[in-house]
């Protein structure tokens, strides 16, 4: 007699994810996962973002040279959404990443606004990197001497990255981790150099005054510099092709976290130490090409150039991906029909979703146009920490109701519940720090979530029992949520679809909720009661039967 174990009963809730994954090859080693973590997390956080966050620790006054510490502050306050994330990952290896999860654990209602802040995520900091490109483009032009109009070079960009997407060159990624890793490569020379033949004043970076007035100064400047990190949040959009997720996916997202939060150190306190923070502020404003300062005044002009042509490179490389993965968002929403159907359409020939790409492009034009470029990296970072914060609850509500649900990880994160707790309340303190911008953002894609959920998505989408669900009723009514366990049993069991269960299925459905199975005098007391509960002796339970009795049983 064939048994399901708990796994496999529950699992059935994961079918359609697995059909998914099912239709992409696994062949993503931790070699190329720990690449591609690592080319996703370094890009205008690093050749952008350091001379706006001296600002910010300045006060928007004078610029500190203490954004080193704020560098891997953030980086910490990320570890444990990456830590909850490959607890998630491993249970739920499929592409689609934190949308997936942040979906399956709350429902629909709180996947549209998770999904609408992983768009503005995405979206916003490609906007940010074309203005990085901009930057790096001024400082291009005065070196080939072509005057070049500087707003419409980005436009006809951005145009130029939203055909190649609607195009649907799937190199793209392939392309951004050789650009990305020669990028940082030549920039980690470039730093060795200059602390070989550069006069170090440590005190720049290192002093109190280094590290800014007070900790609202501090702790907003790691908010803002907390975008850097959102590549981290790329991997798991791809964990269908990731082989053996269940050791893979955790160990390639730590390690490449680990090593980016190193190098922003590195590269960060090398920049203030070699050369004056004064130095990266023209006209009272942080420059949009701080690498480009920082090499010519280490380096000179010619190891300048290649600096910033190396720049420009790997931030347009880091826009054209970064489209591609915001326009996902809008197509997997309507595809869950959280969003028109329009956003769902792919195009006839080129096999993708143009309308999502072209939505996507246009909020970023809007962006780039008429967002100042701190607040741009700003909302990006705010929405950040907030879908970070969503997933380090995902695995308390997960883990509190697993006895309920399907989950059950191949690998759990250690100091469960500390550590999920302590990245919510980070990310709650950052976003506090962040001021009333960030506040706004977040409260933006809640009010556009909901109005769309109630207007659109509520009609089209089923409303399951989530996770969530359970959680709250496990503090409110304890005992319904042990009715929705077995009746959750019942139906997960009753493989046919018959609604009713023979003498194999019962035992599959007691299995998964606790009843051993192992041995025989428990064996022998299922069977009987099975056939005690069988009240018209028809050879099976319909599920009036099967709630009735099944209380009587004691479980193990």
């Amino acid at each position: 007699m064939d048994r399901l174990s708990p796994k496999e009963v529950f699992g059935i809730v994961l079918q359609p994810l697995d059909k998914v994954s099912e239709t992409l090859e696994r062949k993503l080693g931790l070699f190329s996962v720990v690449i591609l973590s690592i080319s996703a997390m370094l890009g205008s956080g690093l050749f952008v973002l350091p001379s706006l966050a001296m600002m910010e620790l300045g006060g928007g006054e004078s610029p500190l040279g203490g954004i080193w510490l704020a560098y891997l502050f953030a980086g910490l306050v990320v570890l444990p959404g990456a830590i909850s994330k490959s607890e998630l990952a491993t249970a739920m290896p499929t592409s689609g990443g934190a949308y997936v999860y942040i979906e399956k654990t709350f429902g629909p209602i709180i996947g549209t606004i998770s999904g609408l802040g992983l768009w503005a995520n995405f979206m916003l900091k490609s906007a940010f990197a074309l203005i990085g490109f901009r930057a790096y483009l001024w400082v291009l032009e005065g070196i080939i001497g072509i005057s070049i109009n500087l707003d419409a070079a980005v436009m006809i960009m951005l145009a130029l990255i939203v055909g190649i997407n609607i195009l649907g060159a799937k190199s793209i990624k392939k392309v951004q981790t050789p650009i990305v890793l020669v990028s940082v490569t030549y920039l980690i020379c470039v730093c060795i150099w200059a602390l070989a033949t550069t006069e170090l004043n440590w005190d720049a970076a290192l002093s109190r005054e280094a590290l800014g007035a007070d900790w609202h100064s501090f702790s907003s400047t790691a908010a803002l510099v907390f975008v850097s990190y959102i590549g981290v949040t790329k991997l798991a959009a791809v964990g269908g092709e990731i082989k053996n997720p269940g050791k893979n996916m955790p160990q390639g997202i730590l390690i490449s976290l680990l090593f980016s939060i190193f190098l922003y150190v590195f590269v960060t306190l090398t920049m203030a130490i070699t050369v004056d923070p004064t130095s990266y502020v023209e006209g009272g404003h942080a420059r949009e090409d701080p690498i480009y300062v920082f090499a010519l005044s280490t380096g000179g002009k010619t190891i300048a150039t290649i600096a910033a042509t190396f720049a420009a490179v790997t931030v347009l490389s880091g826009a054209l991906a970064g489209i591609m993965a915001a326009s996902r968002f809008l197509f997997a929403m309507a595809r869950d029909s959280l969003l028109p159907a329009l956003f769902e359409n792919v195009h006839n020939k080129y096999e993708t979703p143009h309308w999502a790409i072209i939505g996507t492009g246009l909020s970023m034009a809007a962006a780039i146009l008429y967002l100042p470029v701190h607040d741009v990296a700003e909302l990006a970072s705010g929405f950040n920490i907030m879908v970070f914060i969503l997933i380090n609850a995902c695995v308390l509500v997960l883990r509190t109701s697993a006895k309920s649900h399907w989950y059950e990880p191949t690998w759990k994160s250690p100091f469960f519940p500390v550590l999920q707790i302590s990245g919510i309340l980070g990310g709650l303190v950052l976003i506090y720090a962040m001021g009333m911008k960030a506040v706004i953002g977040a409260l933006s894609a809640i009010i556009i979530g909901i109005i769309i959920y109630s207007f659109y998505g509520r009609n089209p989408v089923e409303s399951p029992i989530t996770p969530w669900d359970t959680f709250r009723l496990q503090f409110t009514n304890p005992d319904e949520v042990e009715h929705r366990r077995r009746w959750a049993a019942f139906h997960a069991a009753d493989t046919e679809r018959n609604n009713h269960l023979n003498l194999n299925e019962f035992i599959a459905a007691m299995s998964a909720l606790g009843f051993s199975t192992s041995e025989d005098g428990n064996w022998d007391a299922l069977r009987t009661y099975f056939h005690s509960a069988d009240e018209n002796d028809d050879g099976v339970l319909e599920i009036d039967e099967f709630l009735r009795g099944v209380e009587e049983l004691d479980f193990d």
